[in-house]
C-alpha cells in the first residue's frame, strides 16, 4: 500500500497530465474557481529552506478549474504588480524571447572569465579548465542572469546587470562545477559531457583537490560582492550540497518517507544552488522579502522539476543523447522517481531498493520493472507540476522580457531529451 504522502504525489502528477505550462500561465489569475479550488488556495505549503518539499495537500485536495487548470496557492497572492490583475493575460500573446539568446550577451564571456579567476600556473589550471571549456549547458548562470534583470526591472530599474550580479552568475556555475568533479570521484563516473571525467585523466586525488580549488576561488569571489546576506545565502548550498549527497548514499526503510527522502535530496543536491542564487541576485536590488522568496520559489521549482526530468532521461534517453551511460542511477544503486512510481506496481522493487540493487540481474530487472510501469509517466507529470508553480511564482513580478523568458524555460525544462 503506497503511503499517503506517496498517493498524493500520484494524485498531483495524474492532474497535471493535460496540462501544459502555457495553460497554466494562460488561466492561473481566473475568477471563477471550483469550490475545491478555493479550498485549496488556503492550504499551506511548507516551503521554508529547512523543509522545501513536503507540500501539505491530502490526496483528494486536488484541484482542477473548468479549463483543466492545476493551481497551488500557499495563500491568497498579492500581486506585487498592479498590471497583473484576474482574468487577464499576465504577458503579450508574442512568443516568449528564447532564454537562451535572451541571455547570451552576458554569458558570452562568462567562462573566459571563470577561467582568468581560478588562473594558476601550473598543472592544476588543465583541471579547472577542463569543464570550462563553453560546451555546458550554462543553465545554471542563464537562469541567474534572466532573474537578475527581471528583478531589476521589477525594482523600477534598467534591465543591466550589476557586477554584483554577474558576479553571482559565475559562482553559480563554479559551485555546480566543483561539485561534478566531487560527484565524479565519489560514484567512480569515467564519462561526463560526452568525454573523459577529471578522475579519469588526472586520477582522484588530483580532482578532488581541483574541486577544492574551484570552491575556494567561488569562495574568494563571493566575499567580493561585499553583501553579507547574499553571502548567508549561497554558503547555505554548500552545506546543502553536502548533506545531500549523505542522503543519497542512504536510504528509507519506509515506502513514504524513502520518496519525502528523495525529494529533500533532490532539492539539496540540484535545486538549492538554483534557488538561492536567484534569491541573492534579488537581495543586491530589492529589501523585500517577499521578492526575495519569489526568486527563490521560482529557482526551487524549476530545479527539482530539472531534476525529475533528468531522472526521466536515465531511463528514456540515449547514451549519445545524454552525454552519460543510461542506468547510471540503478548501477549507483539510487531509487530515483520512476522507481519509486513503479514499486507501487512491482513490490518485488522493494528489496532490490533496500540492497541497492547490488544484487546479479538487479539492474536489469529493476529497469524492465520500471518501463512495464507508469513511473516514467508519473514522473513526468510531477515534474510538470513544479513547473507550474515555478510559473504562478514568477509571474507575480512585473512583465519584462526576461520573466517571459523565465516562463519560457520552465516548458524548455520538460521538453528536453538531454
Amino acid at each position: 500500500m503506497a503511503g499517503p504522502w506517496l498517493s498524493a504525489i500520484r494524485t498531483w502528477s495524474t492532474v497535471c497530465s493535460g496540462v501544459s505550462a502555457s495553460e497554466t500561465l494562460r488561466f492561473h489569475h481566473c475568477k471563477r474557481l471550483s469550490s475545491t479550488a478555493a479550498h485549496l488556495a488556503r492550504m499551506p505549503w511548507r516551503g521554508t529552506p529547512g523543509n522545501e518539499v513536503q507540500p501539505s495537500l491530502l490526496p483528494q485536495q486536488t484541484l482542477i478549474t473548468s479549463q483543466k487548470i492545476s493551481v497551488f496557492h500557499r495563500h491568497k497572492p498579492k500581486f506585487l504588480h498592479p498590471t497583473v490583475q484576474c482574468c487577464r493575460p499576465i504577458h503579450s500573446d508574442a512568443k516568449p524571447k528564447d532564454p537562451f539568446s535572451l541571455a547570451q550577451g552576458d554569458l558570452t564571456t562568462l567562462y573566459d572569465d571563470i577561467k582568468k579567476e581560478l588562473f594558476v600556473g601550473t598543472e592544476l589550471k588543465s583541471l579547472c579548465d577542463y569543464y570550462f571549456d563553453g560546451k555546458g549547458k550554462a543553465i545554471r548562470p542563464m537562469i541567474v542572469v534572466l532573474m537578475a534583470r527581471a528583478m531589476n526591472i521589477h525594482n523600477n530599474r534598467d534591465g543591466d546587470l550589476i557586477p554584483g550580479q554577474r558576479a553571482i552568475a559565475m559562482i553559480s556555475e563554479m559551485i555546480h562545477t566543483a561539485s561534478l568533479v566531487h560527484d565524479d570521484v565519489i560514484d567512480g563516473s569515467d564519462q561526463r559531457r560526452g568525454k573523459r571525467t577529471i578522475n579519469e585523466v588526472w586520477g582522484e586525488r588530483k580532482a578532488i583537490l581541483a574541486g577544492d580549488f574551484i570552491l575556494s576561488v567561488a569562495s574568494m569571489a563571493l566575499a567580493r560582492i561585499g553583501n553579507i546576506s547574499v553571502v548567508k545565502v549561497l554558503s547555505q548550498v554548500i552545506e546543502d550540497l553536502v548533506r545531500g549527497e549523505f542522503m543519497q548514499l542512504g536510504s528509507k526503510e519506509n515506502e513514504n518517507e524513502r520518496f519525502k527522502h528523495y525529494l529533500e535530496k533532490t532539492f539539496k543536491k540540484t535545486a538549492s544552488l538554483i534557488a538561492n542564487s536567484c534569491k541573492a541576485v534579488s537581495i543586491l536590488v530589492s529589501p523585500d522579502p517577499e521578492v526575495h522568496e519569489i526568486a527563490f520559489q521560482y529557482g526551487r521549482n524549476v530545479g527539482i522539476a530539472f531534476q525529475l526530468v533528468d531522472d526521466v532521461l536515465d531511463f528514456t534517453a540515449e547514451v549519445s543523447q545524454l552525454g552519460k551511460p543510461t542506468t547510471a542511477d540503478l548501477k549507483l544503486g539510487l531509487a530515483t522517481g520512476p522507481v519509486l512510481f513503479a514499486c507501487q506496481q512491482f513490490p518485488e522493487l522493494h528489496a532490490m531498493i533496500m540492497r541497492r540493487f547490488s544484487s546479479k540481474g538487479d539492474v536489469d530487472q529493476a529497469w524492465q520493472y520500471v518501463l512495464q510501469s507508469d513511473g516514467v509517466q508519473q514522473t513526468r507529470f510531477l515534474a510538470q507540476r513544479y513547473c507550474q508553480e515555478a510559473i504562478r511564482q514568477v509571474s507575480l513580478l512585473r512583465p519584462s522580457p526576461e520573466r517571459d523568458a523565465l516562463i519560457r524555460l520552465t516548458e524548455m525544462v520538460l521538453s528536453r531529451d538531454k
